[in-house]
């Protein structure tokens, strides 16, 4: 009946902003068929040219794997995604990655979560490219306008 009193039907988050600075690709253009074919689930990468990864949401981090090359959150409304940085990353064991928040935390969308030593990666030839994947909940087509583009971690992308 009135409008103000019905819950929204876009599973209730505001968007998503850019976990970090850099150049936004299609989650096709990834170098790893993992994330290209979309066997984790659809979403969009960033090529980085900054060094620190936010939360791409207001949301809780349920998963910062002791690799610390990842991590999951779900927000409030359900939807859960991860954010992969780098390609091969899982094999530095945590060397290179500096967690700057904890498992659990709620955070709201830019807020820092992990650090990489961008020299390091470079010293070791890792592709940096960051993935964010929606791994449940979120149904909608990941429309990007900003693919080809460069974004500033923060930036509202979807």
């Amino acid at each position: 009946m009135f409008g103000f009193l019905k819950k929204s039907q876009d599973n209730g988050t505001d968007g998503f902003v850019a976990p970090v600075t850099g150049k936004c690709i299609s989650i096709e253009e990834v170098a790893d068929a993992v994330f290209s074919s979309k066997m984790m689930g659809d979403g969009f990468a960033i090529v980085p040219t900054g060094d620190t990864v936010v939360a791409p949401a207001d949301g809780e981090i349920v998963m910062i794997p002791e690799s610390k090359h990842a991590f999951g959150m779900k927000t409030k409304d359900g939807v859960e995604l991860l954010v992969h940085i780098g390609l091969d990353t899982v094999n530095l064991n945590g060397q290179g990655f500096e967690v700057l928040t904890k498992q659990g935390s709620r955070v709201k969308a830019g807020a820092p979560v992990i650090r990489f030593d961008r020299s390091f990666m470079e010293e070791k030839g890792i592709d940096l490219t960051t993935m964010l994947v929606f791994t449940g909940g979120y149904d909608k087509p990941v429309a990007l306008s900003c693919v080809g583009q460069t974004v500033n971690a923060g930036d509202k992308v979807l």
